[in-house]
């Protein structure tokens, strides 16, 4: 017996995990309709994904996940369980997104993007706090963004930027740390995904 269930018009490898068990009482993963998951993906049980998903080759999507409309999940990219991630999102290859994060709607994540959720890896017992992408935000490639910083609304994440603290809605975040200044014009306009 199948651990999921699909909508219509789902193109799906064969060399597919769909509802891969996480933990003894697993729950069924549900996949919109017209999904598009390519060979190599692992998705495990208890995902909640909309209509007109997409992935690239070997992605990775972990249990009690929610996934809304017209989300592309690219090659070899890793979303970590109990994240969100809202609709019209764009994670490009080798994004990293890590337990407990949000992604709101109309977000674009470049390739090798790492989300960050521990901010004392292996030196001490805390929660792990995943960031928040709020609506219309852009992250540019290579970036990272720290453990429980916030990206606020049409905020822009140069390449290459570590964000240690949270960005305010409608600023451009540059640099290693990130330095936040006024969103130039160019980058004024909405995400186009």
């Amino acid at each position: 017996m199948n651990n999921y269930v699909t909508g219509t018009r789902c193109e799906i490898d064969d060399d597919v995990t769909i509802g891969y068990p996480a933990g003894d009482d697993p729950r069924q993963t549900v996949i919109g309709d017209d999904a598009r998951i390519r060979s190599g993906t692992v998705i495990y049980s208890d995902v909640d994904i909309g209509d007109s998903f997409v992935t690239g080759h070997d992605a990775l999507v972990r249990e009690a996940t929610r996934i809304g409309d017209d989300v592309v999940v690219g090659t070899k990219t890793v979303v970590d369980g109990t994240s969100v991630i809202g609709s019209n999102v764009s994670l490009q290859s080798r994004v990293y997104v890590p337990t407990n994060t949000h992604i709101g709607d109309n977000v674009f994540v470049g390739p090798g993007a790492v989300l960050t959720n521990d901010p004392y890896p292996v030196r001490q017992d805390v929660e792990m706090a995943g960031p928040t992408l709020e609506d219309g935000a852009s992250v540019g490639g290579n970036a990272t963004i720290l453990p429980d910083v916030t990206v606020g609304e049409d905020a822009f994440v140069a390449a290459g930027a570590i964000v240690t603290e949270d960005v305010p809605p409608k600023t451009l975040a540059v640099g290693t740390p990130a330095e936040h200044r006024p969103l130039p014009p160019k980058l004024q306009a909405e995400n186009s995904l």
